[in-house]
């Protein structure tokens, strides 16, 4: 237990002196075998684990789904999504934000990455909500907000990296996050409402964001093929009519070749979103890599054994178990970017939740929505710097300062998945 924390505390420690997070993990991993196993068990166990990380068949679904996001949004996929809610709802007040929330729905159910939702989208949506008078802070806390459904809504690349270190069903994982995606959706849409209710000057003049009709009409046929595409992966997914890997694989099939067929992805671009995906592959695999050395080095310490027998020892109920963790991810989250929280925490607890009789795929949901929260914390909030980053005339102080309104809806909607762990479960149950 000793070995265990120590490895523990040395590896928050280089994450928060800045140290990439797959180096700390195999860094410590891979010490830690050495020292609580052996030489010889290490060269063996990092043979093996690398092999069976780069040809564990569940993996092929990363970097599809990366690929089909890539080359959507290489395509300028985004800004047919927001032309098209933006003739929707552009006229109402608060329609633009309530287009931009839409749109990172959307968006990030092809490209399951909140970083990314959040870059691309604050370049399409905050000009063009600024330009119509909305405040800063407002726009800015709306796609911060909105950004953080990319790990949510599926497919999601969380998920999938949950769904590994945990054997647990990647396409259940995506169906278990579809009705609290929406609910998420539909907070947003209620913070936004209330922040217009309490100072209605902070949307501008409100109206005349949407396009003219003739324009409305072109903008709704850009988008109308990729929501449809989105609603086949996921109801095949549901239905059984294929895995979440033949989803990925059909889906970046047809995001090519609708890109290339309605000339909106050179073949540059092309290139350009191989390039990505194969260089975002590359990097997820190190990270489970190292997230698998460090499991390992748990292991042969005893510690998620040990540490599961003192929390048994404890007595607690189920449902102060997880209210304790899920401060824990509250307070990591006000440091650690959400990956860095997925990879050092779900191997230590995942068992315990599992030998407590816990549901994986609802606890994965739980996981996903509280690292969202912890993606616009302070003081941390990785999606406020990533938005500062392509939009540097707004401080990040007033971001920060955007999001409150977004968070407590968040804490409202973690309340609701706890009490009724049948909003995450009923779609799965139901299953094919």
């Amino acid at each position: 237990m000793t070995t265990g924390l120590i490895g523990l505390a040395i590896a928050l420690a280089l994450m928060l002196l800045g140290m990439p997070i797959g180096y700390v993990l195999a860094l410590v991993g891979a010490a830690g075998i050495a020292l609580a196993g052996s030489v010889p068990a290490l060269l063996t166990i990092s043979g093996q684990a690398a092999f069976d990380t780069v040809t564990n068949s569940n993996l092929v679904v990363l970097p599809l789904f990366l690929l089909m996001g890539n080359v959507l949004a290489y395509s300028g996929m985004a800004q047919d999504l927001y032309a098209g809610f933006n003739a929707l709802l552009g006229r109402r007040r608060g329609g633009l934000a309530i287009a931009t929330i839409l749109s990172c729905g959307a968006f990030s159910s092809v490209c399951g990455s909140s970083l990314a939702t959040t870059a691309t989208m604050s370049r399409v949506s905050i000009p063009s909500m600024i330009r119509f008078g909305y405040e800063p802070a407002f726009s800015a806390g709306v796609v911060a907000a909105g950004g953080t459904l990319g790990i949510l809504i599926p497919p999601s690349v969380v998920f999938i990296i949950y769904g590994i270190l945990t054997e647990t069903n990647i396409g259940h994982l995506f169906v278990a996050g579809i009705l609290p995606g929406l609910l998420g959706i539909a907070l947003y849409i209620v913070a936004i409402q209330a922040v217009l209710w309490i100072r209605p000057q902070a949307a501008g003049r409100g109206e005349g964001g949407a396009p003219a009709t003739g324009d409305a009409r072109g903008a709704l046929r850009g988008f109308v093929p990729v929501l449809l595409l989105l609603v086949f992966i996921i109801a095949g997914i549901y239905v059984g009519a294929f895995t979440a890997t033949e989803a990925a694989g059909m889906g970046a099939g047809f995001a090519i070749l609708y890109a290339l067929g309605t000339r909106t992805l050179s073949v540059a671009k092309l290139v350009d979103a191989l390039y990505e995906s194969a260089r975002a592959t590359g990097m997820m695999l190190f990270l489970l890599l190292g997230a698998i050395y460090f499991s390992h080095f748990l292991e042969l310490a005893r510690f998620t054994q040990d540490l599961a027998a003192f929390v048994t020892s404890l007595k607690l109920s189920t449902g102060v178990l997880i209210a304790i963790i899920l401060l824990i991810y509250i307070v990591l989250g006000c440091f650690l970017e959400s990956l860095s929280m997925i990879l050092l925490t779900v191997p230590i607890l995942y068992p315990i939740m599992k030998q407590h009789g816990v549901d994986l795929v609802w606890f994965g949901v739980l996981v996903v929505v509280v690292t969202e929260i912890a993606l616009i914390t302070p003081p941390i909030g990785l999606n406020i710097f990533v938005l500062h980053s392509v939009q540097p005339q707004i401080p990040i102080a007033t971001i920060f300062r955007g999001v409150v309104p977004f968070i407590l809806v968040d804490f409202v909607r973690l309340a609701i998945i706890v009490a009724f762990p049948a909003l995450s479960l009923w779609l799965v149950r139901g299953m094919g």
